[in-house]
């Protein structure tokens, strides 16, 4: 694949909206209070550490992902209905599946796996759907 012909405006888009949804999805307007109970975080756990580093990566860590799916969607006969298959496809095939091994091993609970599972699931297939959109 070519990269100079990636729409990196589109894929900046798209990695701006998985961290956006990222912080909906861990906040107390949705996902929030039930991920800290099972990780057993009390809110003075999430003030401690550098939050501008942890934010930091993790928008580094969605701008690597919408680029990888970028090189995936690279082709001029990509669409938003194909984009955001190929992003559920990696969201659900590919990291919700190494999720829920990951947690087996680590005796997660169902409910761990699925708060995290699902937000990745729905960044990858909104990812795909700008990317393949913006073409």
């Amino acid at each position: 694949m070519d990269a100079s012909t990636l729409n990196l405006p589109a894929i900046l888009v798209a990695a701006v909206l998985a961290f956006v949804i990222g912080g909906m999805w861990y906040s107390p307007l949705l996902f929030g209070k039930a991920w800290m109970q099972e990780n057993g975080f009390s809110e003075s756990d999430l003030q401690q550490g550098s939050t501008a580093r942890i934010f930091g990566f993790a928008f580094l860590w969605s701008l690597v992902m919408a680029f990888n799916l970028g090189m995936f969607l690279n082709d001029p006969g990509t669409t938003a209905s194909w984009g955001a298959i190929a992003g559920f496809l990696a969201g659900f095939g590919w990291i919700a599946m190494g999720i829920f091994i990951i947690g087996l091993f680590e005796r997660r609970s169902i409910r761990y796996m699925l708060i995290h599972a699902a937000y990745m699931v729905v960044a990858l297939t909104l990812m795909g759907l700008v990317i393949g959109l913006w073409r």
